[in-house]
């Protein structure tokens, strides 16, 4: 059994890795690899590499965000994600769910 901490440290940043994605997308576009280092970096876990690809290709399916090849001087073309207009507006609503539940005096 998962003990309840740790279920909850797995809610609030695995199980909610669209969070994430579109909040570092909405500093600048990024590829896939890039995401989850800053993953890492800012937030302080690793998402699965699959787990990211796979919820890329659900915010893109849903119009969340969307994609674009690009070649960098001197390396391979990459996949870029950049946040849309309904990305901004959900990733605002996200937002708004957490301060309204730290507000709550749950801590």
């Amino acid at each position: 059994m998962v003990i309840p901490s740790q279920r909850l440290l797995n809610s609030v940043t695995k199980d909610n890795l669209w969070f994430y994605i579109l909040t570092l997308l909405s500093k600048r576009e990024m590829y896939p690899y890039e995401i989850r280092k800053e993953i890492k970096k800012t937030f302080g876990f690793e998402p699965g590499s699959v787990t990211a690809y796979f919820v890329l290709y659900r915010l893109e399916r849903a119009g969340y965000v969307k994609s674009g090849k690009k070649i960098k001087k001197g390396g391979p073309e990459r996949k870029y994600y950049k946040i849309t207009k309904k990305g901004k507006i959900e990733l605002k609503k996200g937002k708004k769910i957490l301060r309204e539940i730290l507000r709550k005096k749950m801590i």
